[in-house]
């Protein structure tokens, strides 16, 4: 199966940052838009950002526009979240995944991948 491996959750204060990770080993990162989702406790999953192939052309939903910033370097396989001014209501399992296009704002995966990874847990708390 494919799969994605992401990194760099923890445990942070409102207010503060943290900078997510994607990588993988099963496909090129390159080939494909690529997306962040997100699902909160006792919540459904939300969609947060796409990015195209080329690095250009990021879309965000409102939650978070303004503060987390996409982007990837596909020379080394890696897709990031760049979060900031952390809120409470940033808590969740961050998911990277692929996107349809760069347009998609749906949180679900697209081929190759099947299905999310592990993600990865943001904690905002004081």
């Amino acid at each position: 199966a494919v799969q994605v491996v992401e990194s760099g959750g923890g445990l942070v204060q409102p207010g503060g940052s943290l900078r997510l990770s994607c990588t993988t080993s099963d496909f090129s990162l390159s080939s494909y838009s690529m997306k962040w989702v997100r699902q909160a406790p006792g919540k459904g999953l939300e969609w947060v950002s796409t990015i195209h192939s080329s690095g250009n052309s990021p879309i965000y939903a409102d939650s978070v526009k303004g503060r987390f910033t996409i982007s990837r370097d596909n020379a080394n396989n890696t897709l990031y979240l760049q979060m900031n001014s952390l809120k409470i209501e940033d808590t969740a399992v961050y998911y990277c995944a692929t996107g349809r296009h760069y347009l998609d704002r749906s949180p679900s995966v697209a081929p190759p991948m099947m299905s999310r990874g592990q993600g990865t847990q943001v904690t905002v708390s004081s």
